[in-house]
């Protein structure tokens, strides 16, 4: 518990810093996070019959970060776009040419890699430039109410948790942590609008109530993915916490549907 708590303690201080030291930081951090998901997702696949194409996936998706990253900078970046399907084609046809009896579950595997921790990421970047300026409220916003989810399914689900939510696929959730967890991160995105008056507090709301859906979604996939490899913990880089997937697995699902609602609903 001793070792949770203090590796805990770091992990928040660096996430914190990773937005709040300015836009260069911010963008390497989570450029180089997203590419450390990427190798420890494919680590995760290293005793089984299953081989991706490492090399092709670590391009593309440095590639694939790179290129939207690069449009909240420039306004023709997203034209670099049309270069992705001859990149992503790569390992299809490099395919061709390694001895495997399942080529196919290769290639699978090389693109889920890529759209499980390179995509969620790219928008999640983008929250932070949302107006074409960077503005860290809304990636700080994501974080806090990410973790006050966590927190308080966990809280609530071990002191009041009766109901199952979804025991196939992981057993201690419960549906009373889950509502609990949204409670509490309603209550942080009401916190949050007495600081952040660029955003409306409906919009702060419906943040938190998409974060506690696509959040526990996105645990509940990750936990499908170890089960289904028979694997405890993503990896052992955060000792008393797993891997770097145990941590942003609900940030996989939740940052795209956020990221659409701010755009399409409030275009901020």
């Amino acid at each position: 518990m001793k070792t949770r708590a203090i590796t805990g303690f770091f992990f928040v201080i660096v996430m914190l810093a990773s937005v709040l030291t300015g836009r260069y930081v911010f963008d390497v951090f989570y450029f180089l996070l997203a590419g450390f998901c990427l190798w420890e997702f494919y680590g995760l696949l290293k005793d089984s019959a299953i081989k991706p194409n490492l090399p092709a996936a670590l391009i593309n998706g440095a590639f694939i970060y790179l290129i939207f990253a690069l449009t909240a900078y420039y306004d023709d970046a997203n034209k670099l776009m049309l270069l992705l399907p001859v990149t992503l084609s790569a390992v299809a046809i490099a395919e061709l040419f390694r001895n495997n009896d399942a080529p196919f579950t290769n290639i699978a595997y090389t693109y889920f890699g890529l759209l499980f921790t390179i995509v969620p990421f790219t928008f999640f970047h983008a929250l932070g430039y949302l107006d074409r300026v960077f503005n860290p409220h809304l990636p700080l916003a994501f974080l806090l109410m990410l973790w006050g989810n966590d927190t308080g399914a966990y809280l609530v689900g071990s002191k009041f948790g009766r109901t199952k939510l979804f025991e196939r696929h992981s057993p201690k959730k419960t549906w009373e942590g889950f509502i609990g967890g949204m409670i509490i991160t309603i209550g942080v995105a009401v916190i949050l609008n007495n600081f952040y008056a660029e955003v409306a507090l409906q919009h702060l709301i419906w943040m938190a109530v998409l974060i506690s859906i696509f959040g526990t979604i996105g645990d509940l996939i990750e936990s499908m993915l170890k089960r289904s490899l028979n694997v405890k913990d993503s990896g052992g880089i955060l000792p008393g916490h797993g891997g770097l997937l145990d941590r942003f697995d609900g940030l996989f699902m939740a940052a795209p549907i956020v990221y659409a609602y701010l755009y399409f609903v409030t275009n901020a």
